[in-house]
């Protein structure tokens, strides 16, 4: 049988896709791939991440060498530009001329470029290829002012972009009257604004551009409107046109508005001729995700060979972090009355947006959006795709009650085997449960070399990670959760070996037991665990770029670009001299000032460059650093006690001081809260923190893992009428088998919710010392008491450190000037972007 000539133009993700395809469907197959870029496919949905890696090879879809492997010439920097249709031969830029049985048309799509008087000038960019980002790499070394036009999912991943380059001020113009308006509705758009507003990143909504400014320089750009953006840099994102001029130059059917023509099949009007990916115009639309580009290359190659199967249309489902801000919509997110009802949890001091759109009957999740938390995901777009009833009280899911409760694991066993978890691969749960059963896999890591589930976009690996777990457990087997594709280890392992190596900065240790270059995930992990076990200066041992970016500051960044500034009160005692420092200090920085919740003065509006020199005038005063930035304890809230109250039986607020001084700077996997109690009338709230402390008339009662929040859950109580110093060594043991055991980023109330046994097994490990560990534990913890020193002190001390407190590096006395503020109840406010008027 003759082998047949497959010639594919394009080389990008859904051209290498087909490549695969064809070959493991037939390996005989003759393949010839022109492509337009001088480099082969890589992943274009990670473009991105190409700012933050040291190599391109990270980004290739296939090894060097894995064309040649499998037979498959391919021709780079060389695309056809001609063909003949009658002969079946396609002719290359440089002159090739190949013969073809089937031809395919992979050739994507261009970035559309909107007719606007000065597109030409230096310092305009598309946002398309490795090209583009080069380009925009280089230029931003001298721009201060960054701009992208586009505030879809594009134009959002390319102002992530120009934050990662270290753009000072960036902002996002967008023609509609919300963000990403394919995918969510104005009030998500109004709290994902909001968020992107807290991280430095400006959005103007409804804005025509009418001219970019500037002689051969772009300097600016002027809006319909009458205003003005100042701004050194543009990058374009503001949509897609496929790129068919080939197909219409030789005959084929396309688009009234572009796209060529094909039908179920992939097949254009010429039956030997297949459009597949942003090119392909299916069902009168052009997809502009990769999975159905995917999809798309599945079915040619099947029918290519003599396989019957048809493109259906496809779930535009998506879920994306936008500068470390959650993002999914998916089903249907706009159906509303009469054709659904809607239920909606919005919480704007947490930017948390959650929207259901559930069937007038209440039986079926129709859609829905996500914003700021969408851990829940992948099960509510498994419960839409398959028609999985709801339970009686739909609107617990809203609040994660699916992935958290006991239906977690009977929702999992609820989808049928052929429930699409990988989208972009077609890997179904049957497949990958699979690869847990016949083929060992005992990660998401191992299941995606297996069967390349969440290779592509990655939005499906918590869900795998769930089905391994599930399966794992179903087989009687360990379960191994590691941290990421970076470190094949747990946290708790990782924590051990740290410490066995005594490794002390994040690349010490990626050097040491991980591979790559790491990610957002591990990097904050790793640091925290650094900082629990040693204690040390966390902006130290080049440790800095690994923290979380509150942690990299030492403040917690706020909306409009300032940060807040919150002192140390231990147990809330404070002199009146210290409070007229506080004063001062507010006046003098014109910070907002507010009395929080756990008994401390919160400091608003302060500019980087002035934090350490506020820092300065409070150590002076004898304040130090409260940790309101890091995952470490907060606050050691406290009665009067019986100092002044007489109901009081013990003198809680000293013994809160003590406390809060013993544990104050700890890190650990989230943030700690405490508070002691001078009676059990309960005054500061004991049993809602992670540890409290209620005094007895024989003692104190010591009760943990509690929490308030949006989910507030009772301490229990773990020893009754004990005596300081024992209720100190308890909170030590405690305290050290939570750092040491907790995942990532977990309170301590889940902690203990997901430990088997509960608190009976935690009070048999921390009181009766079941584990013979308490000595150890006891000890670890006085080496951190002992090593503690202020993480404010120590930045305006180290020069090194220091000199980073700065809005421009090359003119470190000058604030940011773009910073505004409006006045509310006699103290400022962050105000919102301001344009000027011509």
């Amino acid at each position: 049988m003759e082998r047949k000539m497959i010639v594919i133009i394009g080389n990008g993700m859904v051209g290498n896709k087909i490549c695969e395809k064809l070959k493991q469907k037939s390996p005989d197959l003759e393949i010839t791939v022109f492509a337009e870029e001088p480099i082969r496919a890589y992943d274009r949905v990670h473009l991105t991440d190409y700012f933050k890696i040291s190599s391109i090879d990270e980004l290739f879809l296939s090894k060097n060498d894995w064309y040649a492997e499998n037979n498959i010439k391919i021709h780079l920097n060389d695309p056809v530009v001609d063909v003949d249709v009658s002969k079946k031969e396609v002719c290359s830029l440089k002159g090739q001329v190949i013969h073809y049985d089937y031809l395919i048309f992979a050739t994507g799509s261009a970035a559309f470029v909107p007719p606007i008087p000065g597109v030409e000038k230096q310092g305009v960019f598309l946002y398309r290829t490795i090209e583009d980002l080069e380009l925009i790499k280089a230029y931003a070394t001298k721009a201060k002012k960054g701009t992208v036009m586009g505030g879809g999912l594009l134009g959002l991943e390319a102002a992530k972009a120009l934050v990662d380059l270290g753009i000072e001020e960036t902002a996002v113009i967008e023609f509609a009257p919300r963000l990403m308006p394919r995918q969510i509705d104005a009030s998500a758009s109004a709290l994902l604004e909001a968020k992107l507003a807290e991280l430095g990143l400006s959005c103007l909504l409804q804005k025509s551009t009418s001219q970019l400014l500037g002689d051969e320089h772009l300097t600016g750009i002027a809006f319909n409107d009458g205003t003005v953006l100042e701004t050194d840099m543009l990058v374009i994102s503001a949509g897609i046109r496929p790129r068919d001029e080939l197909a219409k130059k030789i005959g084929l059917a396309v688009g009234e508005r572009g796209g060529i023509l094909v039908n179920a099949q992939m097949q254009t009007s010429d039956p030997t001729v297949y459009a597949i990916g942003e090119c392909a115009l299916v069902n009168d639309m052009i997809y502009g995700l990769v999975a159905p580009g995917y999809e798309m290359a599945e079915i040619a190659a099947a029918h290519i060979i003599g396989e019957e199967k048809s493109f259906k249309g496809f779930d535009m489902s998506t879920k994306l972090k936008l500068m470390g801000v959650d993002v999914a919509s998916f089903g249907d997110p706009f159906v509303s009355e009469p054709y659904a009802r809607t239920i909606l949890l919005e919480d704007r001091n947490k930017g948390i947006y959650k929207r259901l759109n559930v069937s007038t009957d209440g039986t079926r999740l129709l859609g829905g959006i996500l914003v700021g938390e969408a851990a829940s995901y992948n099960m509510l777009l498994q419960m839409v795709n398959n028609s999985m009833p709801l339970a009686e009280h739909p609107e617990l899911l809203l609040f994660g009650e699916q992935r958290e409760s006991k239906s977690a694991s009977s929702g999992l066993e609820a989808l049928p085997d052929q429930a699409l978890i990988c989208s972009c691969e077609g890997i179904t749960k049957a497949q990958i449960c699979d690869a847990v059963i016949t083929h060992n896999c005992e990660n998401a890591e191992a299941v995606k070399k297996c069967t390349k589930a969440g290779s592509g976009c990655g939005g499906c690996v918590p869900m795998v990670k769930d089905l391994v777990n599930y399966t794992m457990k179903q087989q009687g087997k360990y379960i191994r959760n590691t941290i990421c594709e970076h470190f094949d280890l747990s946290r708790q392992e990782l924590y051990d070996l740290i410490k066995i190596h005594e490794l002390k900065s994040y690349d010490h240790v990626l050097d040491a037991l991980g591979r790559g270059h790491g990610c957002e995930v591990c990097k904050p992990l790793v640091s925290s665990l650094i900082a629990s076990l040693w204690n040390e200066m966390i902006l130290g041992k080049g440790n800095d770029v690994a923290q979380d970016s509150n942690d990299r500051y030492l403040a917690n960044i706020q909306k409009g670009g300032t940060y807040s500034v919150v002192p140390r009160i231990p147990g809330g005692e404070i002199t009146p001299d210290k409070l007229i420092v506080i004063g001062e200090v507010a006046k003098k920085y014109n910070l907002y000032t507010k009395i929080t919740g756990g008994q401390r003065i919160d400091l608003f509006g302060a500019h980087l460059n002035d934090l350490p020199f506020i820092w300065e005038e409070l150590i002076a005063a004898g304040f130090e650093s409260g940790h309101a930035y890091g995952k470490a304890l907060r606050t050691v809230k406290s009665c009067v006690g019986s100092t002044w109250c007489r109901f009081g039986l013990h003198d809680s607020v000293s013994f809160a001081i003590r406390i809060e001084e013993r544990y104050r700077g700890l890190r650990a996997p989230h943030k700690l809260k405490s508070a002691v109690s001078g009676c059990i009338r309960e005054c500061a709230e004991a049993q809602s923190k992670d540890f409290g402390i209620i005094a007895t008339e024989k003692g104190w009662n010591l009760y943990v893992c509690g929490n308030g929040g949006s989910k507030p859950q009772h301490a229990l109580l773990l020893a009754a009428d004990i005596d300081s110093e024992t209720c100190i060594r308890y909170i030590d043991r405690f305290l050290m088998f939570y750092i040491r055991t907790a995942d990532p980023l977990t309170r301590t109330a889940p902690w203990l919710n997901k430990m088997e046994g509960g608190i009976d097994y935690l009070k048999n490990v921390v009181v009766n010392d079941s584990l013979g560990m308490g000595a150890v534990w006891e000890s670890d913890m006085q080496k951190l008491v002992d090593s503690y020193r202020c993480e404010w002190k120590a930045a305006v001390e180290d020069p090194n450190i220091r000199k980073r407190f700065v809005h421009f590096v090359n003119a470190p006395e000058e604030k940011d000037d773009t910073v505004q503020f409006d006045m509310m109840r006699g103290q400022k406010k962050a105000a919102d972007w301001n344009l000027k008027t011509i």
